[in-house]
This record gives C-alpha cells, sequence and structure tokens, in this order.
C-alpha cells in the first residue's frame, strides 16, 4: 500500500491555486440555481417521510397561526359583544387548544428538521470526503486544504440550513401569507387593500437588495475560504516564518486577508442590515394604515371592533413571514454559492480512474514476481503544460534494484509517481509482470507498490497504529519484528510509552530521522513486491543515516526478500550496489549501467559523484 507521496509540482503553486479560486468564485451566478437545487434536494430523499412529517406540522402550525386571530374577532364581535359567557369560554378554550397546538407542531417540526438536517450534513460531508480520496493526487497539488476544508465544513453548513430549515420555512411562509390574504380580504376588502399599499415599497426594497445580495454573499463564500486557506498555509509553514523572522510580514498578509473578509462580510450584512429593518418600517406603516383607516372605519360602522382587532394581528403575522423570507433569501444566496462550489468538487472527475473490468494484480493466482516496464512513456502535468518525461524506456527485472539519478527536477519522482499510478502516462505504458498497470484495480496495485519519501509523514495516532497502517490487523509482534528489520525498536522501545506513544500533529515530537525509521517500518510490514524509495535518506543526520542505510540493506536485497527496488537519492552512496543506475537529465535517461561502469564513462553520473565526493570533502569532521 502506498503511504506517503512525494509532491511533484503540476505548474500551479498553493498560492496561485487560491488566487484562481478565488477569482473564480467570486463570479456572479443566478439567484435562484436549478442544477444546484435538485442536485442538493437528492440528499433529503433518504429522508422523504421525516420531512413529510415536518410538512404535516407546517401545516397545523399555519393553520394555528391563521387561526387565532380570527378567534379573537369571534370573541370580540360575537361573545363579548352579545354578553355571550359561555360563549366565550369555549372561545377562550379554543384559543388556548390553538396555541398550546401551536407550540407542540413548532417544537416537533423544529425537532426533525434538526434531525435531518444532522443527517443531511453528515452525509453531505461523507460524500466529499469520499470523492476526495478517490481524487488524484494532480487535485491536491493545485488545491490548498484550507480551501477544501472550507468546502466540506462552511459550504455544506449553508447548504444544509437551506435544505432541512429552507424548504419547509419557504412553502409555511408562503402558505401563512396566501391565507391572511384571503382571511384580510374576506373580512375587509377595502381595509386590506388601504393596508397592502405598502407591498409596492416591499417588492422595490427586495428587488434593490437581491441585485446587490447575489454578488456580496458569493464573495463572502470565497473570502473565508481564503482566509482558512491562508491560515492552513501559515500553521503548516510556521517553522519556516520563524526561522526567517517573517512573523510581522506573515501577520500583515494575514491581516489583509482577514481585514478583506471582514469588510466582505460587513458588506453582505449591511445589506440585511439596512433591508430587514426597511420591511420592519413597512410593517409599523401597515400597522399604522390600519389603526387609522381601521379606527375611522370602526366609528363609523364600516368594520367591527373585532374586525380591527384582527387586522392588526394580522398585519404583525403578516410581515413575519416577510422577514423571515428575506432572511430565507440570504441563506439561499450563500447555498447557491456554496452549492455550486460543492458541485464543481464533487463534479471533478478523478483522472485515474480504474477502467471497466480492471482485474486484481494478484487475480491469476501466480505469485507476483515484480518485474517492472516503463514502454517509452512520455509524461506531463497537464494537458496544456510541457513533458517533463520524454521517451522513457526501462526495465526492472524481479528482486533488481535500480536506482534513478539526476539532477533536481529531471524527472525522477515523476518516474516513482507513474509506477504507482499516481497519475496517468501521456503516451507508452508503465507494466508489472507485463500487466499495463491501467487494467488493474487501484487498491491491488497500491497493495504491491509502496512509496517512501523524503518527507515522512506520520498520522496523529500510536506509533504502532502508524506502522500498522497499511496492515490494520497485525499484531503486536509483526508490527515489533518491522520495527527491528526497519532499525526503529531501539529507539521507540525507549520511549515512556514505547509504541503506544502518540504521535503529535506533522510528528514534531519526533525527529526527521525517526520519522523515517517508522516510515520505513511501515513499508516492511506492507510487504510490497516493489518498493520505491524516494530520497528516503535525505535530510537527516549521519548517524540516522548509518541506521537507514542497515535497514535498507535489508529492505533492498530483492532476491532474498522477493522484492524489486527503485531507489531515487542524491547521495550516491547509496545506490553503488544497484543493479543499474539510470542517469534522468530533462525527462530523458541519459545513461545506464553499473557504479563502476559510469564512473568510468566520465559522463553526467561521474560528474554528480565528483561533485558530491568534493561536497563531502569540504566539510568539517563531526564532532
Amino acid at each position: 500500500m502506498s503511504f506517503s507521496i512525494g509532491s511533484a509540482s503540476p505548474g500551479m503553486g498553493p498560492r496561485s491555486a487560491l488566487d484562481a479560486f478565488g477569482s473564480k468564485d467570486t463570479q456572479g451566478g443566478e439567484v435562484f440555481n436549478q442544477r444546484v437545487i435538485r442536485r442538493m434536494l437528492t440528499f433529503l430523499s433518504p429522508y422523504r417521510w421525516q420531512m413529510t412529517a415536518a410538512f404535516g406540522l407546517m401545516l397545523v402550525q399555519s393553520a394555528m397561526t391563521l387561526a387565532i386571530p380570527y378567534l379573537l374577532k369571534v370573541a370580540i364581535d360575537q361573545d363579548i359583544t352579545s354578553g355571550d359567557s359561555h360563549g366565550l369560554l369555549q372561545t377562550a378554550l379554543a384559543i388556548g387548544a390553538a396555541f398550546i397546538m401551536l407550540y407542540l407542531s413548532t417544537s416537533a417540526e423544529r425537532y426533525l428538521l434538526s434531525w435531518v438536517g444532522q443527517k443531511v450534513l453528515s452525509n453531505l460531508r461523507s460524500r466529499i470526503f469520499s470523492h476526495l480520496q478517490i481524487l488524484p493526487i494532480g487535485y491536491h497539488d493545485t488545491h490548498i486544504v484550507g480551501v477544501t476544508v472550507s468546502r466540506v465544513i462552511n459550504d455544506v453548513a449553508e447548504i444544509n440550513e437551506l435544505l432541512s430549515q429552507g424548504v419547509i420555512s419557504l412553502l409555511g411562509d408562503l402558505l401563512v401569507l396566501s391565507g391572511i390574504l384571503v382571511i384580510m380580504f374576506s373580512m375587509s376588502p377595502q381595509l386590506a387593500l388601504l393596508t397592502f399599499t405598502v407591498l409596492p415599497l416591499m417588492l422595490l426594497a427586495t428587488y434593490l437588495f437581491s441585485r446587490q445580495a447575489r454578488r456580496a454573499f458569493r464573495e463572502t463564500r470565497s473570502r473565508v475560504a481564503e482566509v482558512v486557506g491562508n491560515l492552513a498555509e501559515d500553521i503548516n509553514s510556521v517553522r519556516a516564518i520563524q526561522a526567517f523572522a517573517q512573523e510581522d510580514t506573515t501577520q500583515q498578509r494575514f491581516q489583509r486577508t482577514n481585514i478583506a473578509n471582514r469588510d466582505t462580510y460587513i458588506n453582505a450584512m449591511s445589506l440585511s442590515f439596512i433591508f430587514l429593518p426597511s420591511i420592519e418600517f413597512l410593517g409599523i406603516l401597515a400597522t399604522a394604515i390600519v389603526l387609522g383607516f381601521g379606527g375611522l372605519a370602526v366609528s363609523r360602522g364600516q368594520v367591527t371592533v373585532g374586525v380591527l382587532v384582527a387586522f392588526l394581528s394580522y398585519v404583525t403575522r403578516f410581515f413575519a413571514p416577510i422577514q423571515e423570507l428575506s432572511r430565507l433569501y440570504t441563506t439561499m444566496q450563500s447555498a447557491m454559492a456554496g452549492g455550486e462550489a460543492v458541485l464543481n468538487l464533487l463534479d471533478t472527475p478523478p483522472s485515474v480512474l480504474d477502467q471497466p473490468g480492471a482485474v486484481d494484480l494478484t487475480s491469476t493466482g501466480a505469485p507476483l514476481q515484480g518485474k517492472v516496464e516503463l514502454d517509452h512513456v512520455s509524461f506531463r502535468y497537464r494537458e496544456d503544460a510541457p513533458e517533463v518525461l520524454h521517451d522513457i524506456h526501462l526495465t526492472v527485472q524481479p528482486g533488481e534494484t535500480v536506482a534513478l539519478v539526476g539532477p533536481t527536477g529531471a524527472g525522477k519522482t515523476s518516474i516513482a509517481n507513474l509506477v504507482a499510478r499516481f497519475y496517468d502516462v501521456s503516451a507508452g505504458a508503465v507494466r508489472i509482470d507485463g500487466i499495463n498497470v491501467r487494467q488493474v484495480t487501484q487498491a491491488s496495485l497500491h497493495q504491491q507498490v509502496c512509496l517512501v519519501t523524503q518527507d515522512p509523514f506520520l498520522f496523529s495516532r500510536s506509533i504502532a497504529e502508524n506502522i500498522s497502517f497499511g496492515r490494520p490487523g497485525a499484531s503486536q509482534e509483526e508490527i515489533v519484528t518491522a520495527a527491528r528489520l526497519a532499525n526503529a525498536h531501539d529507539f521507540i522501545a525507549a520511549l515512556p510509552e514505547g509504541y503506544q506513544t502518540r504521535i503529535l500533529e506533522g510528528g514534531v515530537n519526533l525527529s526527521v530521522g525517526q520519522r523515517q525509521l517508522i516510515c520505513l517500518a511501515r513499508a516492511v510490514l506492507a510487504d510490497p513486491r516493489v518498493l520505491i524509495l524516494d530520497e528516503a535518506t535525505a535530510n537527516i543526520d549521519t548517524l540516522t543515516e548509518a541506521l537507514i542505510q542497515q535497514a535498507l540493506e535489508k529492505l533492498l536485497d530483492g532476491r532474498a526478500q522477493n522484492r524489486t527496488a527503485i531507489v531515487i537519492a542524491h547521495r550516491l552512496s547509496t545506490i553503488r550496489n544497484a543493479d543499474c543506475i539510470y542517469v534522468i537529465a530533462d525527462g530523458r535517461i541519459v545513461e545506464q549501467g553499473r557504479h563502476a561502469e559510469l564512473l568510468k564513462r566520465q559522463g553526467l553520473y561521474a560528474e554528480l559523484h565528483a561533485r558530491l565526493f568534493f561536497d563531502a570533502q569540504r566539510k568539517p569532521p563531526a564532532p
């Protein structure tokens, strides 16, 4: 299984990726995107019965909301006016029952919607995470981790609020508004028309608000993601920041991003803060119209006191759904922006896929030999990018150890990534035991091809869990045996909690060399037929290098272990005993042979060897 992946830049760095994201994500979109809503509603389909129940409770809630003011009219105009105490008692009990039903239906509806909301939230996040797992390394190389996290956390939360709360709220508010209009016009058409003279002003305010809100709320999603992206990057690079005393510069850059986010959010909220008070003002204006003209109509005997009281209650209830709809509108704008981004993520096709009919690499039943072939392979990271490998042709026989050497950027890591099929070749083919890696399942391939890089990655778990990551069911004895073979057992046993020592984030409680030894133990336990070591001895001290060298001698004893090895190294001492050394320059194989043979040719290998030997001679002796 592949545990640690080299990062070969496909031509777009994190900062440029973040800038590209920001410029694209702030573009205007539709106020109501049917594609987003239709796709997002599929996440509600498993909970159709709960949503149906919530819809029924909403109907009860709406009916009670409409009934209570009308019952007040009945109490005033029929019971109080006529002095019917028995009728007044019945009406009062009816009003009390209506309030109780309103309370119970509202509570039950909110519980159901919250329950569904949390289920949808969990499912949607799981779906996104599952998709992220199958996206190729190239996607993660060009997308900021913090931005992706913002997608999973912030954008999904906005979508969930619209789906779980917004749909029912929208229907309930529209039902209440329609009911109020019908009842008010049935009681007094003239007073109703006077009351709703404010509606044109309300429609104008809504139109002006919607024009500005669409872009504003899209920009807030972009800015939030940018803040998270910058924060994740800066925290991850805090050692470099402190090492170069760039705390102030980094703080200023983050401050600019944070202020931009603040200003964007304030701008978006200012629209709401202007719009909502405007609706409240229009509601007060409508109330004043009812009191003025309604009171005059009562004095003239045109309407009853009960009608006036009911009108005042309905006016209050009429503008409450209007305010709720305006809040729902802002939620919808955020959800549309977040939904578009989430769908773009979910619709990103994996560039490396199991082909139809892909088989298990070991499905033939015969033991895997581990023969690796690169048959005239060319490769580019993107279609619009230049080739980084040109007509690479090499063969590694079962049990052999071959080395790839060459200047930085020559294409060595790209070859390793192609063998592990983290990318697909642009031309040619990569074969293992004569089988094209495109014709086998990725899972079976990664169980047989293990890549260990110069940047050892460990999870924030115990050391034992990290070693057994590729074989979760491994016994403690197997874990210890693997650690002994990797020369990691002694330092692990010396720790206070031994193999149960929890590794902190980034492995900061271990040295780079210790982390690499644990990664080697992980590779040993996985027991792959093909082992790729990409600068595994880089960035470590001399003593740890010696331990790693001893462990590598055991791991690279291919014929004894039935293991094929591909070693990428700058330190040529690591690969002197390789069966064959391939010298890579500018994406091409320029030399190949054994160590002594290549030195005699006086070519690029000899030049690299002389340069490294000279650098070693210049180093001061160890104290």
